[in-house]
């Protein structure tokens, strides 16, 4: 079985070596920022609430591309839903008026705009999510069940399955950085940044956060590459 292969083991590890390095570094990143306020005094609920007033969402007005600022649980579980185009804030990112802060909520802000913007990646990345939530999940059963029932057929279909992930985690990329673009040139725009020095904190957070998408697109191709090693062994 693969779970005993010295080169599986490998591959855990690295995986494990490269999105904990990448967590690792955006909570002590965030850790850093958040301790310093931004001179707008301005949490993370208000920061959203302010580029949805005063932003540009391509031909789409700010209450539209937002539909609504919630407050949710969880630690930097800030996303934006582009179902009901509703934006979602953690506790610590709505509440605090750091630098930190003001990045994370401009970042989903940034998504908004992609999504009222008809951004051509965040399309491509909609129309992965269905697939990508149940493709690893059933990819796992047809690996496995290829390997004990020694069925290559099943084995390849179990591959082609995973790679719908990689394919997310791959289009993922450019839609996070493309937010996060747009974020720091919201921020500028709309004179919420005054100095050199929230540009750079803000830019550092952006980064950070960048480093996780990129960890886990490389961790799902070198599962990826695993598993078609594994297929050409039999």
């Amino acid at each position: 079985m693969f779970f005993f292969d010295p080169l599986y083991i490998v591959i855990i590890v690295a995986t494990l070596v490269i999105s904990g390095g990448a967590q690792l570094y955006i909570r002590s990143t965030y850790a850093r920022w958040d301790r310093v306020p931004n001179a707008a005094v301005l949490n993370g609920a208000q920061v959203a609430e302010v580029l949805r007033e005063r932003a540009r969402f391509g031909n789409v007005p700010g209450q539209q591309a937002i539909s609504a600022i919630k407050v949710v649980q969880g630690n930097l579980s800030d996303h934006f839903d582009p179902r009901d185009r509703s934006l979602s804030l953690s506790q610590s990112v709505a509440s605090r008026p750091s630098i930190a802060s003001m990045a994370v909520a401009a970042h989903e802000v940034g998504h908004a705009a992609q999504m009222a913007e008809g951004s051509a990646w965040m399309q491509i990345r909609s129309l992965l999510v269905p697939a990508a939530m149940v493709g690893p999940q059933i990819a796992y059963l047809f690996i496995i069940g290829g390997l004990i029932l020694n069925l290559a057929g099943l084995f390849t279909v179990g591959i082609l399955l995973f790679g719908i992930a990689v394919l997310f985690s791959v289009a993922t990329l450019p839609v996070e950085i493309q937010a996060s673009q747009k974020a720091l040139a919201m921020l500028k725009d709309t004179g919420i940044i005054t100095s050199q020095k929230e540009h750079d904190g803000a830019r550092s957070m952006l980064t950070a956060a960048a480093l996780t998408y990129v960890a886990a697109a490389v961790t799902a191709i070198l599962t990826m590459l695993y598993y078609i090693t594994l297929a050409r062994r039999g």
